[in-house]
């Protein structure tokens, strides 16, 4: 895999073959990071690393424990440590409302939202406790705030992130391993067109509201700027909302 390179910083990043990993994987990159993309699929973490010499594309499902500690040890065997992680992967599982989400519905959103989450959160606790300390980044999502209609299983997990979130930071205190929770409303990313922000939004009413969005890479900076705080700063919570979104008295 080449010799490890101890000269730059090192994140590792999950569901970076698209969205806010993708534009959080090419921010870093720029910026002169080692960049490890993990995601199911092979050829999506490829068009993003761009055949740059600092990134490290490693095809993982992080659903599976063995899986995630096979990519942190690649991504360690090749940059020598891991930094900062960011807990990106998540899915938005089926619009329907508690009464029509089916058991696998719930398992399969759960597994990669908060299991798949923990997963990776756990590998990287383990390797930045005896290594000086890191940051763990999640991304909470506005629904780990407030839910939309019908988005049950999403809303959920999110929520439980937060718990995750301030149990990391907890536990990380003796370890000087910080963590931070970024929640994104409305950045133009595929999952925008999922829950329709540009032909009309499903709002707590029953109306469809078309919904401002903003540039995934806005989000990408503030992620950047969390990853680049000094080791003794600890940046909690971040919202970054695309302005007029209907977030602040929602419903």
């Amino acid at each position: 895999m080449g010799t490890p390179s101890t000269s730059q910083r090192t994140i590792l990043i999950t569901g970076a073959g698209s969205g806010i990993g993708r534009a959080v994987a090419r921010r870093m990159l720029t910026a002169g990071w080692n960049v490890v993309l993990a995601g199911r699929r092979e050829q999506p973490l490829l068009e993003t690393a761009a055949q740059h010499p600092q990134a490290l594309a490693v095809p993982t499902d992080i659903t599976d424990p063995t899986a995630v500690e096979a990519l942190f040890a690649a991504g360690i065997q090749r940059f020598g440590r891991v930094d900062v992680l960011f807990n990106n992967a998540g899915v938005f599982g089926p619009a329907v409302n508690i009464g029509e989400l089916t058991p696998s519905q719930w398992q399969e959103v759960c597994a990669v939202n908060l299991s798949g989450a923990m997963y990776c959160a756990s590998a990287a606790f383990r390797h930045m406790q005896p290594t000086g300390g890191g940051r763990i980044i999640n991304n909470g999502s506005i629904s780990a705030q407030v839910p939309r209609p019908s988005t049950v299983a999403y809303a959920v997990t999110k929520h439980a992130i937060t718990g995750l979130t301030k149990s990391i930071e907890l536990d990380g205190r003796p370890y000087g391993i910080t963590c931070s929770q970024i929640d994104i409303g409305n950045a133009a990313s595929d999952m925008m067109q999922d829950v329709g922000a540009n032909s009309g939004a499903l709002q707590a009413d029953g109306s469809r509201r078309v919904e401002p969005t903003f540039e995934l890479d806005q989000a990408a900076a503030t992620i950047e700027f969390i990853a680049c705080s000094p080791a003794h700063v600890a940046l909690n919570q971040v919202t970054i909302t695309a302005a007029g979104m209907p977030f602040i008295g929602r419903g």
